[in-house]
């Protein structure tokens, strides 16, 4: 393990928050393709560049929302933070919801899956403001994991 968080540190470099996926990607191929292959990352990033060209930061965002969901303790507190740093006037509600996820390839997979499902369970609701709470309390139950969740404000 040791070796393989020195060889990490030494070969993959670090990026700037805006170096598009793409970049990242053929950097790390052309570094050690078959490293990068089998501990998942060239994975990761492929799937990443398909669905957008790098890293966003949300409070660069100025789009209004209706779901904000996150993926780690960390970024929803710095959500809400954001969003009550906004002061917006038009007192439009978002339901912004943590499902913590663990870093790794699996895991990642695993919670898109279970994002996905709440999403739909609150999309499909016919009075999203009043049954989210309902639907999390559901969510948790059937996934055996809490889901931290704040109403806001734009």
């Amino acid at each position: 393990k040791q070796w393989y968080q020195r060889r990490v540190a030494i070969t993959a470099g670090i990026y700037s928050f805006d170096t598009p996926y793409q970049d990242q990607f053929v950097d790390l191929k052309r570094k050690d393709s078959a490293f990068y292959t089998q501990n998942g990352l060239l994975n990761m990033l492929d799937r990443n560049r398909r669905i957008k060209e790098k890293p966003e930061r949300f409070q660069e965002n100025q789009d209004e929302f209706d779901l904000i969901v996150t993926c780690q303790e960390r970024v929803f507190d710095q959500v809400l933070e954001n969003m009550s740093e906004r002061g917006g006037n038009s007192c439009k509600m978002v339901h912004v919801i943590n499902v913590e996820i663990k870093d790794n390839h699996d895991d990642a997979t695993l919670g898109a899956f279970v994002i996905h499902e709440l999403a739909k369970e609150i999309c499909s609701s016919e009075d999203p403001e009043a049954e989210v709470e309902e639907i999390i309390d559901t969510m948790e139950k059937k996934k055996k994991q809490r889901f931290l969740y704040s109403p806001s404000f734009y």
